[in-house]
């Protein structure tokens, strides 16, 4: 599932973009981008589902290779197979919906066995991976509890998985992974739960698949509008004006639409977001400066009567 948080970065990179080429780039053009960034975002979701089942297999195969191998061992005769036979792969590699959505967009992590024989190493030889096949339990839940821990603790870490992510699409972020490793993790808890339907949806309501649309192409109606309080205030000598950086300024113009175009959105909600948005995507200063600016530009807003939010 898509969450609000990830819209509003996925907003601001675009604005970011949008703002550099223009006119090049046309507003229809950037709307196209912005609804492929969020598409992206939900095929990482389904590759992070892929993932344990194509891992799964390899070591499948893995086992089956050193179990046919001249003189095995009688542990390779003999596996422990916890791994393998687990319950919460088994209905991921069953789901008909991953399996059509893998199909339709060619989900996979095969086309890179380096990558995946990595992979497999960096799992099986974890701290995880030995307590979950040293521990007697044996059930749905550790089986998807292993999955959560492994993906969270062990893969998200990973340097080669990082780099993979990076390579795969332009448009996955971190942030994009950590969102959609949390929803991954979801699933595999609906499915130990016995969930019938464990695939999230791409959005959690038709007003969030809006979500994204709408707050664009208002903070480009209004861009004008919001600059004009800002340039107001940074020539009032409170703020340096030289510090007021692209990235900042459009953090700040998309902040002030948010607040007075989306009446069920709170206040406090709107500020934390772009808050930490300004934290994580423009200068180290920015945090603090833009909640100063845009705490000023709502008074304003509040005085020619364009917000009405409480505090």
């Amino acid at each position: 599932m898509i969450t609000r948080s990830l819209i509003r970065i996925k907003v601001i990179q675009i604005l970011y973009s949008y703002m550099l080429t223009r006119p090049d780039k046309t507003v229809k053009q950037a709307l196209k981008d912005l609804q492929t960034s969020l598409d992206k975002s939900y095929e990482l979701y389904h590759y992070l589902l892929k993932l344990p089942v194509e891992l799964t297999h390899m070591q499948e195969m893995r086992l089956d290779e050193a179990r046919h191998k001249y003189l095995p061992t009688d542990e390779e005769l003999n596996p422990n197979l916890k791994f393998v036979n687990n319950r919460v792969v088994a209905a991921l590699t069953a789901n008909e919906e991953l399996k059509q959505y893998a199909a339709d967009h060619t989900v996979t992590w095969m086309d890179d066995p380096i990558f995946m024989h990595l992979m497999l190493d960096t799992v099986t030889r974890s701290e995880v991976y030995q307590d979950y096949m040293a521990d007697a339990e044996d059930s749905m839940a550790a089986d998807s509890n292993v999955w959560q821990r492994l993906l969270r603790h062990v893969i998200l870490r990973d340097k080669n998985m990082l780099e993979q992510v990076e390579l795969k699409s332009v448009y996955w972020t971190i942030d994009d992974l950590e969102i959609m490793c949390q929803f991954a993790c979801k699933t595999m808890r609906r499915l130990a739960e016995g969930h019938s339907e464990p695939i999230m949806p791409m959005f959690k309501d038709e007003e969030d698949s809006q979500f994204g649309e709408q707050l664009f192409l208002a903070t480009i109606d209004q861009m004008e509008e919001n600059d004009a309080v800002l340039d107001q205030l940074l020539e009032g000598g409170r703020w340096d004006a030289s510090r007021i950086v692209l990235m900042d300024r459009i953090i700040m113009c998309t902040t002030l639409t948010e607040v007075r175009s989306f009446d069920k959105i709170p206040l406090p909600v709107t500020l934390n977001e772009y808050i930490e948005i300004a934290k994580s995507y423009s200068t180290a200063a920015s945090g603090q400066f833009v909640n100063g600016l845009v705490n000023s530009a709502i008074r304003v807003l509040r005085e020619q009567g364009k917000v009405w939010k409480p505090d």
